[in-house]
């Protein structure tokens, strides 16, 4: 068998031939020849013995990185026509250290980021098959390649084959499940925008979805009617069926019904956990422009109304589906915020050990009411919200843990990263004066009011 020396030398002989046609070329002088030669010979003599490690790959490919990098500054500016095989070496230095660390999955996901900085699209698809065949339990893992190919590619039917596939082997993950329904949502919402700007987007009428014959016992049943009915590139100005577009206005995909059937199937995996279904509401609820989403909203309070009709999260979902889609100007706002209220203040009482969670639903729910009422002359319901903020902030706050606020940091952090930001801010706002010593909190304010 080699020994570390032997391999290094049979690398480092494969490198030699784009050395000398880069010293030919005068793209790097000899002096920078030799540092490159000296450094490469290091690196892998590193990388070859025993005890190497994921992180001298890392420095050995951030090194060829730079080198790259130099090569096409001096390429631009010399004028001269030099293809360079760096990007293949890199490449080949990532490929060796996942075969060695296949187990590290940082490493993986750097060379799946690589790839896709340099648009490598081929290169990516062998990168995924690779990984979800090394790593089928991992639920991020499938969830990746599925939204890689629905961002960057708009190939719902690559994505969702990566999701349907990642179902068998993760049924008992939460997340999976959820990003695939999200993923199903967000492919409505590219539909519904794409109509939109055709001037397709007419009053629609609600179809009732019908389901297919299932083709595996562990895939999930999808309605008949599905995206592949369209074409997927709809990031694309050519090539568009606007016919086909139109006549998707009542079928299953734009009424929900894929995402429902989503839910139906993973309800039968989390029975005895109705905290599922309300993470499923939550999710949903960020698609609150959509036409559809309230009818799976409703179907997911149905089915928690049904089965768990006394679970707190079955209250929190009725609460949220109360207040849904009604603005602070709507005639019969004040009542159903009353009543809504009066429900959580109920469930508070109910169950005692769940105060904070409900109380941070709720002023989550009152934030963008706040918001949206600023523009209306109704002093009496702006004084009105902000009581129920008030209320409901320092309840979050008695049941957290930690030093004064910081339960409430831990929310606007939350909200932050969520990209609520508005709703972060107006958080801090209403809270510094209870708790404006907080120093996190300063902070925060701080940096939400650059």
């Amino acid at each position: 068998m080699a020994g570390p020396s032997d391999k290094a030398r049979y690398y480092l002989e494969h490198g030699v031939s784009e050395l000398n046609e880069l010293e030919r070329k005068k793209i790097f002088s000899r002096e920078e020849i030799s540092s490159i030669a000296k450094k490469r010979s290091d690196f892998e003599h590193i990388i070859n013995a025993r005890g190497a490690s994921t992180s001298d790959f890392q420095r050995y490919i951030e090194f060829e990185k730079n080198v790259e990098a130099l090569r096409r500054k001096h390429v631009k500016r010399l004028g001269v026509k030099s293809s360079g095989s760096g990007q293949k070496n890199i490449f080949f230095l990532y490929n060796r250290g996942v075969k060695k660390f296949s187990g590290d999955l940082e490493l993986w996901m750097q060379y799946i980021e690589y790839a896709r900085k340099e648009k490598a699209f081929k290169k990516l698809n062998e990168i995924f098959t690779s990984i979800v065949r090394l790593h089928p339990a991992k639920p991020d893992v499938w969830i990746y390649a599925a939204e890689y190919y629905m961002d960057s590619q708009a190939d719902i039917t690559n994505a969702r084959s990566y999701m349907q596939r990642g179902l068998r082997f993760c049924q008992k993950s939460e997340k999976i499940w959820l990003e695939y329904a999200k993923l199903e949502t967000i492919y409505i919402a590219k539909i519904g925008g794409r109509r939109k700007v055709l001037g397709l987007d007419i009053d629609r009428t609600q179809s009732n979805a019908a389901n297919g014959e299932e083709e595996d016992e562990n895939m999930i049943a999808l309605p008949v009617v599905s995206a592949e009915d369209v074409n997927p590139s709809l990031g694309k100005e050519d090539g568009v069926d606007e016919v086909a577009l139109q006549n998707m206005a009542s079928a299953p995909i734009l009424t929900g019904a894929i995402p429902m059937a989503i839910f139906d199937a993973a309800t039968k995996q989390f029975q005895g956990k109705p905290a599922f279904a309300e993470r499923f509401f939550d999710m949903i609820a960020e698609f609150d422009q959509l036409s559809c989403i309230e009818r799976i909203l409703q179907h997911v309070l149905d089915y928690l109304l049904q089965n768990y009709p006394k679970s707190v999260s079955t209250t929190i979902c009725t609460f949220r589906m109360r207040l849904f889609g009604i603005h602070p100007s709507s005639a019969n706002f004040i009542s159903t915020l009353r009543d809504s209220l009066e429900l959580l203040a109920s469930a508070i009482g109910q169950y005692p050990d769940k105060q904070s969670h409900i109380a941070e639903v709720a002023v989550r729910q009152l934030l963008p009411l706040l918001r949206e009422a600023e523009d209306l002359d109704e002093p009496t319901l702006k004084k009105a919200l902000s009581a129920s903020l008030r209320k409901y902030t320092r309840l979050v706050e008695e049941h957290g843990t930690g030093a004064s606020g910081d339960s409430i940091v831990d929310l606007v952090e939350g909200l932050v990263q969520e990209k609520k930001r508005a709703d972060a801010a107006r958080l801090v706002q209403a809270s510094t004066k209870q708790w404006g010593t907080n120093e996190r909190l300063i902070q925060l304010d701080r940096a939400l009011n650059t």
